[in-house]
């Protein structure tokens, strides 16, 4: 019995490894962009890509790798990604050209997409007492989210004490240690197999819509939300998308059963998780652009003044998420994190061209904090109602939502910013007042996504009775008698 509950927390550290790495490869570029830029050449729109590249397989690529995870086998795939991810890592940190950067990063996202896409579907079948997943589950968001909080540290400290192909190459032991844990570690499940059913016209249409959406929104910043390319190409992937729905709804093997979506707690966590990652969006990146450009602060400055922030997040999704979930249930935690980040956009909203950090930066830091107890919550719902042969799907459906978030809170806030800017420039204000006015923009936007994530929580997710949180399946009969009719 030792040997197994080893064997399962072992396999939720290597897990977590690949979480932590896949989240941090997203951020640690922030504050490295501008060294990018001057070694390799990069105009202005161009170095978007840097992000954009990575974020588009990533995010398109997602449902598939889901699906497959559950047909060829969850470990299968989850090597494959970890082996891809782990040789683009070594391309992108040997660029010598911004071609060659970016197509390392676009081969990132698809190892990315490829690992993470069976990630949470592994650990809710190791993990069946809610208890001990509910502990496993925030374990995992602690490294998700401490990746995304300590890219900008990280990348500040690689990118000043070492230089910036480093924040690539600290990929590469990451990702072979995982591997060689992950071979004993992880169950050698076979799938049920290709001939069970891969419907590949669904498979076409739901990763060619996705990515030309999120092309299309990481474009918005060029061509304008009205533009012929944006509306154009817009309208063609919502075709896609809508195509795709009709095809599972007609499918003998269809790419995603839509049963999955009449659970209420399933719809309504990916729906308030699009939501509140595009909202922290405005924190992540927004936030570390602003003390550059307005404050001037450094690289590793502004990792070192984000600090804060990786610490509360990490600390409360460790130690305090899990124990409050099991007591008050995982719908009533995400409202309160919700709480939490909705007050630390609306402080931001007050910064100026010459704020102090102690009385303007520091109180949103320690309300971010809020995110240690939004994103395990998110997770437990999530997958509350998958069954264990969907729960591949399910993982790469939670990680698609997270994505398309991200990918979101890129077009509309960074876009938003810059077009208060410009108009402020247009009209003869000074740099920094017009920054500073376009980022203000921004953190009032993401405040009103994550009170959007509020009402759908309200709104949509179920308290389970006597306060704790469902098992999966169970916040959905339907789930259940849908698979067998």
């Amino acid at each position: 019995m030792s040997n197994v509950l080893n064997s399962r927390w072992t396999a939720l550290g290597v897990l977590s490894a690949t979480g932590l790495m896949t989240i941090l490869d997203g951020s640690i570029v922030t504050v490295a962009m501008p060294a990018i830029q001057r070694d390799l050449d990069f105009s202005a729109a161009g170095l978007s890509w840097i992000v954009n590249a990575y974020l588009i397989p990533f995010g398109g690529l997602l449902l598939l790798a889901g699906r497959l995870g559950d047909l060829i086998g969850r470990r299968a795939m989850f090597l494959a990604g970890n082996a891809v991810f782990t040789a683009a890592s070594v391309l992108a940190g040997a660029a010598t050209d911004a071609s060659l950067l970016i197509a390392a990063r676009f081969l990132q996202g698809v190892g990315s997409a490829l690992a993470s896409a069976v990630v949470l579907g592994i650990l809710v079948t190791l993990f069946t007492d809610p208890a001990e997943r509910g502990k496993a589950i925030a374990i995992f968001s602690f490294t998700g989210a401490a990746g995304a909080s300590i890219g900008q540290v990280v990348g500040g400290v690689l990118t000043d004490g070492l230089s910036w192909p480093w924040i690539f190459f600290i990929n590469v032991p990451i990702g072979l240690v995982t591997m060689l844990l992950a071979l004993p570690a992880l169950p050698a499940d076979r799938g049920a197999g290709l001939s069970a059913g891969a419907d590949v016209l669904g498979a076409l249409l739901v990763t060619s819509g996705l990515m030309l959406g999120i092309y299309t929104i990481v474009k918005v910043e060029e061509y304008g939300w009205l533009a012929a390319h944006t509306l154009g190409l817009g309208a063609l992937s919502l075709a896609l998308l809508g195509a795709f729905v009709a095809r599972q709804a007609t499918a003998k093997a269809p790419l995603m059963p839509l049963r999955i979506l009449r659970s209420r707690n399933v719809a309504g966590a990916n729906l308030a998780q699009m939501l509140s990652l595009s909202g922290m969006f405005a924190f992540q990146v927004l936030v570390a652009l602003y003390m550059q450009r307005v404050l001037g602060y450094g690289a590793l400055e502004t990792g070192l003044a984000m600090l804060p922030a990786a610490v509360g997040i990490g600390t409360i999704s460790l130690f305090v998420s899990a124990r409050l979930s099991a007591r008050f249930g995982a719908r009533t935690v995400l409202i309160a994190g919700l709480v939490l980040l909705v007050a630390a956009m609306l402080l931001l909203t007050r910064v100026t061209v010459d704020a102090g950090y102690l009385t303007h930066l520091l109180p949103p830091m320690v309300l971010i904090s809020g995110g240690g107890l939004v994103l395990p919550a998110l997770a437990t719902l999530g997958m509350s109602g998958a069954r264990d042969s969907d729960a591949g799907l399910a993982s790469g459906l939670f990680n698609t939502t997270q994505q398309v978030g991200m990918a979101i809170g890129v077009a509309v806030l960074s876009t938003m910013a810059a077009s208060r800017t410009g108009e402020l420039l247009a009209a003869g204000a000074g740099e920094a007042a017009a920054l500073t006015s376009g980022y203000r923009l921004a953190f009032a936007i993401s405040a009103g996504l994550l009170l959007a994530a509020f009402v759908v929580a309200l709104a949509v997710l179920r308290r389970p009775a006597g306060g704790g949180d469902l098992p999966a399946g169970a916040d959905s009969p339907s789930l259940e008698t849908s698979a067998t009719s």
